[in-house]
């Protein structure tokens, strides 16, 4: 039987794109999902949960009789400033309720990786003007790491570059933050890694960069 999916960020546009590519490869996925409407795909092995993750019922509801947490929510216009952080605490707290144990969770490239990223100036760049322009996202990401570090569950943080539109190439590369890695991927093929990782543990408890 195949796994269970508890997704979180399903209406986002790589959320969309992940939902559909487990659907299409045999997956049941329970969605938790503030907008229902702005699902656009129906399947008998589809459930929406209407709710907040920042709402810790709501992400227990989501949790329950699945084996997989796929957490793909992000920043929006007006969102708190520790959105990422305290809804990724409602999760584990979830999880472990429920004897679920393995989360995979969407970040950028700005997340440091000291283990293994080798920061060329462009990354450091990139960074810098983060902490500038958007730091509530890049802290956010910080701490929400933090907490999985410290959860107890088994963990993988997914991290890219900027993401584009374009159609998949049906390729990517796996490294680091300078090391193995371009500047940009296309959602669908992101979402290809991300939906691999459900049964794979060889990026456990890393941060793995996908790019071309």
């Amino acid at each position: 039987m195949k796994t269970k999916i508890a997704l979180l960020g399903a209406s986002g546009q790589t959320g969309s794109i992940v939902l559909k590519k487990a659907l299409d490869q045999g997956y049941s996925v329970k969605a938790l999902v503030r907008n229902p409407g702005k699902i656009t795909v129906t399947h008998e092995r589809l459930q929406l949960i209407e709710g907040d993750v920042l709402n810790l019922n709501d992400v227990e509801e989501l949790i329950k009789d699945t084996q997989v947490v796929v957490s793909l929510f992000g920043h929006v216009k007006d969102s708190p400033a520790w959105l990422q952080t305290n809804g990724t605490k409602n999760i584990v707290n979830a999880m472990k309720k429920e004897g679920v144990d393995k989360i995979i969770s969407l970040s950028g490239g700005g997340l440091p990786f000291p283990e293994k990223d080798q920061p060329k100036f462009i990354d450091r760049l990139i960074r810098f003007i983060m902490k500038l322009v958007v730091p509530k996202i890049l802290n956010d990401a910080i701490e929400h790491h933090k907490v999985l570090e410290r959860s107890g569950v088994k963990w993988i943080i997914v991290r890219g570059p900027r993401l584009t539109n374009d159609p998949p190439k049906e390729t990517h590369r796996v490294g680091w933050v300078g090391v193995n890695a371009s500047t940009k991927i296309a959602r669908g093929d992101l979402a290809n890694f991300i939906v691999k990782q459900i049964e794979s543990d060889e990026f456990l408890y890393k941060m793995p960069f996908v790019s071309y």
